[in-house]
């Protein structure tokens, strides 16, 4: 099926970005569904080593899980004149972490993976640290926190480049994440104060 011009524009075939060589086989695309229809969302366009995917989303996962874990902690343990504010900041970002761990998760799934929640690696997998400052050094715990979004701001940049166009629903999935950390690292910048050149 050849692309059609749109309506009032070019006459020689081509649409916006398409060569006027494309055509889309849709009998050899039903006959490539029906026979691996077990494979559910993953076809033979798949551009990359999906166990490959796999294994950097459950180490995507595990980051988002000890995330959780670390501002939780600090949530709960914070004192001091500032508690409220910074408490419930913490409370904010754990929740959406464990919610980027499930995404993840998800996507796993879909790619037939196994999601990797396994305690005993978590820690290991991760691209931050748990870490337990003093209860009362909120500022330590802004820091950590900062560092840490910081780390997966950079390595989720990282994954989404490696990503390309070889997987969009994992590349688009892991943008929507890193729009939240950026988001998340914002907060902390401003609660600690400052800016650079501020």
């Amino acid at each position: 099926m050849r692309p059609r011009a749109p309506a009032g524009g070019a006459t020689d075939g081509r649409g916006p970005g398409m060569g006027d060589d494309f055509v889309l086989d849709t009998t050899r695309i039903r006959e490539d569904a029906r026979r691996k229809m077990e494979e559910g969302p993953v076809t033979d366009s798949y551009g990359l080593d999906r166990e490959r995917v796999v294994a950097v989303l459950n180490d995507v996962i595990a980051t988002e899980v000890v995330c959780w874990l670390r501002y939780t902690r600090h949530a709960i343990s914070a004192t001091g004149i500032d508690r409220a504010q910074v408490a419930s900041e913490f409370t904010e970002h754990a929740a959406q972490e464990m919610q980027h761990a499930l995404r993840a998760a998800e996507r796993v799934s879909q790619l037939g993976g196994e999601p990797d929640f396994d305690p005993a690696t978590l820690a290991r997998r991760a691209h931050t640290d748990y870490t337990t400052p003093s209860p009362e050094d909120l500022a330590a715990m802004l820091r950590d926190n900062l560092l840490a979004e910081r780390i997966v701001i950079a390595g989720y940049q990282e994954i989404v480049r490696w990503l390309g166009d070889g997987d969009p629903t994992t590349r688009r999935l892991l943008e929507s994440i890193l729009e939240e950390e950026e988001e998340h690292a914002d907060d902390l910048l401003d609660l600690l104060g400052g800016r650079p050149g501020g």
